[in-house]
């Protein structure tokens, strides 16, 4: 059998994709040198960003397994080093673009992210589970998602999403975890265990500034915020930080939790934001005889949507009633969303339905100065 050629090993390594960068390999010029001998065993040299890459198993694993399909193939050794400090400056200008400066990339002028806060008026509405269920959904449908943990005291989003990886750091740059094709960020992947986050005002601006700056997440078609109940300090930073972010507020069918929580999405007048709809979770559950029990009343998510298009002088709508599903309790626990784990449960498809509505939101140009000249 003729050994491979240095071409068909390239083209086999061009489907190995970065777990972090989502990108090839050989795009992101990881690959130092691939070549096979004549009895077919194939040598492969490939450039981690940095020592210490968490995920540098799985990009062995990916090359091992792209190589070995090649025709020829009789063995595979991968050999890993790292990027030189000019590799990494060079991967760094191919990733953001020459001379990029440091800045929040969501707020460019030629962004297409559509950037969602996710709010509630008190704690315990299902506020985070809804917002990882979401990006797990529309990541499932081939967008491009990612979510921030801007919860920096309840911070729950790596539990729901099953992470226990730390970001990588390359120099300034920091790549966030992937997982169901979400790129996500959070302060808990940044503490030991189960410690606290005690911090004032000024370091809850700082750490959502940071996140948003040296957290390299590439084109994203849509970037959640899982924003801390109520109107405090974060909500008002992401209204400064990201002045283009929509407001998505969940809240359940309870009178009383819809007047709170039509004060987070009212915040929407002092900071000139949008808001894009109401989520009601916990509407209802279905006995096993079929009827349904109204457990936390009815009526507060339409009640919501109401109000607040009055308040804010346009139309709110609600997007979607999520009901009570032990699926969805149980897919949080051991961080498998129920988009993902159990599709065709109620909760799941009540939370697609609203994804649905999110993803068909095109990123449109309306609005964008084209950069072209007349020759």
């Amino acid at each position: 059998m003729t050994a491979p050629t240095t071409d068909q090993l390239t083209a086999a390594l061009d489907t190995v994709i970065d777990p972090e960068l989502r990108r090839p390999v050989t795009e992101l010029g990881m690959v130092e040198s691939v070549a096979a001998d004549d009895a077919g065993r194939v040598r492969v040299v490939v450039r981690l960003t940095v020592a210490g890459c968490p995920l540098r198993e799985t990009i062995t694993a990916d090359a091992t397994a792209a190589l070995s399909a090649v025709d020829g193939v009789t063995g595979v050794d991968v050999e890993l080093t790292v990027m030189t400090a000019e590799q990494r400056a060079v991967l760094k200008e191919q990733l953001k673009g020459a001379g990029a400066a440091r800045g929040i990339p969501f707020n460019d002028p030629g962004s297409l992210t559509r950037v969602y806060a996710v709010a509630s008026g008190k704690g315990g509405v299902g506020k985070s589970s809804a917002t990882v269920n979401l990006a797990c959904a529309m990541a499932a449908k081939g967008l491009r998602v990612g979510i921030v943990d801007a919860d920096i005291y309840g911070f729950s989003v790596p539990a729901l999403m099953g992470i226990t990886q730390s970001p990588t750091r390359v120099d300034e740059m920091i790549l966030p975890p992937v997982a169901y094709g979400v790129k996500v960020i959070s302060i808990g992947m940044f503490v030991t265990g189960n410690q606290p986050v005690a911090w004032r005002g000024p370091m809850l601006h700082r750490a959502l500034e940071q996140f948003l700056t040296d957290v390299y997440f590439g084109d994203l078609d849509a970037l959640f915020l899982d924003l801390p109940p109520g109107t405090g300090d974060v909500a008002i930073s992401v209204a400064q930080l990201l002045p283009k972010a929509e407001i998505l507020v969940v809240t359940t069918p309870q009178a009383a939790a819809a007047d709170v929580a039509e004060r987070a999405g009212a915040i929407a007048l002092q900071t000139g934001q949008k808001v894009a709809g109401v989520i009601e979770n916990m509407s209802f559950l279905t006995l096993p005889d079929g009827s349904t029990m109204e457990l936390f009343g009815s009526g507060g998510g339409a009640t919501l949507a109401a109000r607040l298009s009055q308040t804010v002088n346009a139309p709110v709508p609600l997007l979607g009633q999520i009901p009570l599903d032990v699926a969805l309790r149980e897919g949080g626990d051991v961080g498998a969303p129920i988009v993902i784990s159990t599709p065709d449960s109620p909760a799941a498809v009540a939370l697609q339905g609203i994804a649905d509505q999110l993803a068909s939101r095109p990123r449109g140009l309306a609005g964008l100065k084209l950069d072209v000249t007349p020759r």
